[in-house]
């Protein structure tokens, strides 16, 4: 029931209303997302005529078109009370001019207001049976030629199929934003597929995930033990333990763990296997399954860089006068260590520099970049994020990419249009912060890059491995068939840093020391309460650090926690620290959060077309609540986001440890607390840690602590890419001998 008066109204969000009325105008819309927000009039047992403003995602409705929404009164704090829209569903207009006011908003193509005047007064209220039924008497209202109604036609089918298509969905429990993402991928024939199978919709559509497959089926009356869900119940596991990082999983673990979240027999899900693997969707190896595309990447990946390592490439001279060269210009002497990993590179096809902080990565990659470019070869950089990209550009003085913007990725088509066709045009290739570079990506890599070139792969094995599936570092390392440096000695100058030592202390299992006095670098402040420790880093945050140290708070002070929930996770201390450094009631609201004009946000996934990605922190520079749309600044560049796009936001006071590789930031604040226990190992304390350039501050539990340091189990991810690339090793080795007989 529609409430009379304002007052009746509930604007918590929690209550569900019904809404009848007439659109008055479409204020905003996003035609790619589906987000819209219109003016509601008319409105069926409202006494007052004030328009309601009703947001969401929804079909395109023209002004005068009837509707009826489901959904919540909202209160925004800018743009006052609104209607937040769950579903809407057209309704045939029940006035004549309201008719000649939906046919002529644009609802068909080329008939304006005059033309719509004309076809109601043909058909009167019998109109939009005539559109539905009758179309060609279209004919007989003067003005509409032969090709115009056949364009109107067409037009209003493929309209009333995606109304229906929508209702239909939404029916079944489909949100609004996925049922356009259906409607887009099948077009003419998604009700049928939706109707008949589906669970395709779980294997074919992007962010339709097996749950919301599930329900729609088991709304249609599909049974449990259907061969199809099996098969995207299968899938939705795998990809599961896809996101957990593994690249495959043993059969009996698999069809157990499906069987058990379908609550079916394991053997209709060994028929799933076989009938997946039938599909090309799924690869069976042995005992093990993997998804079709992580096999094929593992696969290509453990290939390509046995290739390179056979195939002949430019040769190298000079390389002690170059190293010379680059001494005299840096004006200090490069270790042994140091030059022998220079020479690596200089005669290895493929070769890995792996360390930890202190142990000159850094100057050795610069030493490279000297050889190579006074070599005259075509030299590239690259890192997995922009950030990392934009720390190797600073330490090299040379040009650096993201990996993606190397293999020029298209986000429209998905796909890099650097490939084996279209080969990268370098002799060598220096990649940094590898630890973060997932299976995927380095097949993608591989593919793109000419046999003739170098690659020197740079990157610490102790942080924490890539989001995306794989452990490429790891597997190159473990495998013994890439030539590899690792460094251990920490420098001198690097030696004389608290937080180089530290971390270094960490990866043994040993506690951290910290300073006693105010020139040090690391601090440790124990604290056991979640509530006490949360009020230690807001004001070290917010007063401590930045007297001290002359930080600023938003700029230079970054809190890195194991967890998003709980007193000391993301959630909790970025709404205290925002009240703290960005007071205000005006802003932009977002799961919860109000992203306001100066506050600082971190950008959660890669967007291509904005050029922004996974981890980049920015600060919003103006807000349009209304519009649903914001600029923010990266690096002295501003960045618009509508609609959509604004979900990969959120602030960034707090982030995770997980969201901090391959970036640094001058001061660093890390609780460790027993609540963070699942989160908690020597990798992610260590990552942490090594974020820091000038001051970090452990706020930490000494059980808590104790507890991360002897836990090195975690992210033993599952992959065969060393066993691929050792017997590949073993067969080039045995390929001589084989000759000789």
């Amino acid at each position: 029931m529609v409430p009379a008066s304002r007052a009746a109204i509930d604007y918590s969000g929690s209550v569900s209303h019904t809404l009848i009325g007439e659109v008055l105008r479409v204020t905003f819309e996003n035609e790619e997302t589906g987000f819209r927000v219109i003016k509601l009039g008319k409105v069926e047992g409202k006494a007052s005529d004030t328009p309601i403003a009703a947001v969401g995602n929804f079909p395109a409705v023209g002004p005068g078109t009837r509707v009826r929404v489901t959904g919540t009164y909202v209160e925004d704090k800018r743009h006052g009370k609104q209607f937040k829209v769950q579903s809407l569903v057209e309704l045939a207009p029940d006035t004549i001019k309201g008719l000649e006011k939906y046919l002529g908003s644009g609802v068909l193509p080329g008939v304006g207001p005059g033309f719509a005047s004309r076809i109601v007064a043909k058909f009167g209220m019998d109109s939009l049976s005539v559109l539905d039924n009758e179309p060609e008497r279209l004919a007989s209202v003067p003005g509409l030629g032969e090709r115009r109604v056949h364009e109107i036609k067409d037009a209003w089918q493929a309209q009333r199929q995606a109304s229906n298509l929508m209702l239909l969905l939404q029916t079944h429990g489909a949100s609004p934003r996925l049922a356009l993402a259906i409607v887009k991928r099948y077009g003419d024939r998604a009700a049928e597929i939706v109707q008949t199978s589906p669970y395709r919709l779980a294997l074919d559509v992007r962010g339709v995930g097996f749950k919301t497959a599930d329900r729609i089926a088991r709304s249609l009356g599909i049974a449990g033990d259907h061969p199809e869900r099996a098969q995207a119940g299968l899938m939705h596991e795998l990809r599961e333990t896809s996101d957990q990082g593994h690249v495959c999983v043993t059969r009996g673990a698999i069809v157990d763990r499906a069987a058990a979240m379908l609550a079916i027999d394991a053997a209709h899900v060994e028929a799933a296997v076989e009938a997946l693997w039938a599909q090309e969707r799924v690869v069976v190896e042995g005992e093990l399954v993997y998804l079709w595309r992580l096999h094929r990447a593992e696969s290509e990946v453990a290939v390509a860089i046995d290739q390179l390592l056979k195939a002949p490439g430019h040769a190298l001279t000079g390389l002690e006068a170059a190293l010379v060269r680059f001494e005299k210009q840096r004006g200090f002497r490069l270790a042994d260590t140091q030059k022998r990993a220079v020479a690596l590179c200089a005669t290895e096809k493929v070769c890995v520099i792996t360390g930890g902080p202190g142990v000159g990565k850094t100057t050795i990659v610069q030493a490279i970049v000297s050889v190579l470019a006074g070599a005259k070869l075509r030299l590239r950089l690259a890192a997995p994020t922009g950030r990392a990209a934009k720390r190797l550009s600073e330490a090299t003085a040379c040009d650096a990419s993201t990996l993606h913007r190397l293999l020029e990725y298209d986000p429209r088509s998905l796909v890099f249009q650097r490939n084996r066709d279209n080969p990268l045009e370098v002799d060598a290739l220096i990649i940094d912060e590898a630890s973060m570079v997932d299976l995927p990506l380095a097949a993608a890599l591989l593919e793109a890059l000419p046999t003739h070139a170098r690659l020197v792969i740079v990157g610490d094995n102790d942080q924490l491995p890539s989001v995306g599936p794989g452990a490429f570092l790891r597997d190159l390392l473990e495998s013994g068939a890439v030539p590899t440096m690792r460094l251990n000695e920490i420098f001198r100058q690097a030696s004389e840093s608290g937080i180089v030592k530290n971390a270094h202390r960490i990866l043994v299992g040993e506690v951290p020391e910290g300073a006693t006095d105010a020139a040090g670098d690391f601090f440790v402040l124990a604290r056991r309460d979640p509530e006490e420790a949360a009020d230690t880093i807001v004001k070290l945050v917010v007063e401590r650090m930045a007297e001290r140290f002359g930080l600023d708070p938003k700029r230079d002070i970054q809190v890195l926690t194991p967890m998003h929930k709980g007193a000391a996770g993301t959630e909790a201390l970025n709404q205290r620290l925002q009240a703290a450094l960005n007071p205000g009631t005006e802003g932009l609201a977002l799961r919860g959060q109000q992203l306001r004009v100066g506050d600082k946000v971190m950008q959660t996934k890669n967007d291509y077309d904005r050029d922004v990605y996974n981890g980049d922190v920015g600060v919003v520079s103006s807000v349009a609540s209304e519009a649903r749309a914001l600029k923010v600044r990266f690096d002295g560049r501003e960045v618009s986001y509508e609609d959509a796009a604004i979900e990969a936001l959120t602030l960034a006071y707090a982030a995770t440890v997980h969201k901090s590789q391959g970036s640094e930031y001058p001061a660093v604040v890390i609780p460790l607390l027993t609540s963070h226990f699942v989160m908690l190992s020597r990798n992610l304390v260590y990552t942490g840690v090594t974020r820091a350039r000038r001051v970090c501050v452990l706020v930490a539990d000494p059980k808590a602590l104790s507890l991360a340091l002897a836990e090195t189990r975690r992210e033993q991810r599952s992959t065969r890419l060393a066993h691929r690339l050792r017997l590949l090793t073993q067969r080039r080795a045995e390929a001589p001998r084989l000759t000789e007989r």
